[in-house]
């Protein structure tokens, strides 16, 4: 572990901790301050940051082989996850996807890339920034489609009415595309596909909403923290984490070299990004369906803890690999 890395860490376990302690000070005085927190992260400063990026994202070139060898089995170990997860009957429909994105979803920017960097330098880090320009797009729309899904399964059953497939798939495909996560990406590729250039004020003012999403996340889960705590939450957040950080990096580092034959610097980046602790857009998705609030919180303290341990272990395993 680096000192960098470390250092970074410890800044986001600050503005966690600032976030916890402005919530018991009674700082943000209503009782459901997560829910409006949350609800200007996932309606307001995450559609501007990722309308953004994907209008701006540069698709020349890519390292397709490696994308491949990290999104295929990722999105595999989020369908197992789900598909487990609804073989337990769930008391609320969304709770599958909600456990399958936070089992997914790393911390691919603020831990990821100052890490990436560090450790592989200019190559990596270019390396890194590939995944992390389909990360959300590809994770959270996914996750997105599932839970629009159960849901209205859920809903037509509770109303009486034999769930058809046909409506079933109509209502999800409306929900899912009018959504703060999936319209602005898709927007943002129709965006860069006409190849317009993005206005001057309209650029200055997405990025300064796209800025405030990482602190206002970090914000959230120290309220979220106070809100929750971690005594109901911890088996299953310790659960979560040793899978997230160990379990999940073994699976995708497995595949990538199995089956996509992945090696050198590109396998190396791909199972460093795997092995990242749970990111906060877990979090905000849970919040947006009402599920797993409590879990998530803990999950996202625990998980970034505990990569204090989990990055250097994956080092020492990539460096007897390279031998």
């Amino acid at each position: 572990m680096s000192i960098d890395v470390l250092f970074k860490l410890l800044g986001l376990f600050t503005v966690i901790v600032i976030g916890w302690g402005a919530s018991r000070a009674g700082v943000f005085r209503s009782p459901d301050a997560s829910k409006v927190l949350s609800n200007a992260a996932f309606l307001v400063f995450g559609p501007a940051l990722l309308f953004r990026t994907t209008a701006r994202m540069d698709f020349a070139a890519p390292p397709v082989q490696m994308l491949i060898a990290f999104f295929a089995p990722a999105l595999l170990w989020m369908a197992v996850v789900r598909w487990v997860a609804r073989r337990r009957r769930p008391a609320h429909p969304a709770r599958p996807a909600v456990l399958a994105v936070t089992l997914g979803f790393g911390n691919s920017v603020q831990l990821g890339i100052p890490m990436a960097a560090t450790v592989f330098g200019d190559a990596g880090l270019q390396l890194h920034l590939a995944i992390v320009s389909l990360h959300a797009l590809l994770l959270l729309s996914l996750g997105t489609a599932w839970a629009e899904l159960d849901v209205a399964h859920a809903r037509a059953q509770a109303q009486g009415r034999r769930p058809t497939l046909g409506r079933t798939l109509l209502t999800t495909a409306r929900h899912a595309l009018i959504h703060p996560v999936v319209l602005p990406v898709l927007l943002g590729l129709g965006w860069n596909a006409l190849a317009l250039p993005l206005p001057v004020l309209l650029d200055d003012g997405l990025q300064l909403l796209g800025q405030g999403m990482v602190p206002l996340c970090l914000l959230l889960i120290g309220v979220a923290l106070d809100e929750y705590g971690l005594r109901d939450g911890w088996r299953g957040a310790l659960a979560t984490s040793v899978l997230k950080l160990f379990v999940m990096p073994a699976f995708i580092g497995a595949v990538a070299v199995g089956l996509f034959g992945l090696s050198g610097l590109p396998l190396s980046v791909v199972v460093l990004a795997a092995a990242l602790p749970v990111g906060s857009n877990p979090l905000l998705f849970a919040h947006r369906y009402g599920t797993m609030e409590a879990r998530t919180t803990a999950t996202i303290v625990l998980s970034t803890a505990a990569y204090v341990l989990a990055a250097p272990f994956w080092l020492w395993v990539l460096g007897q690999w390279a031998r």
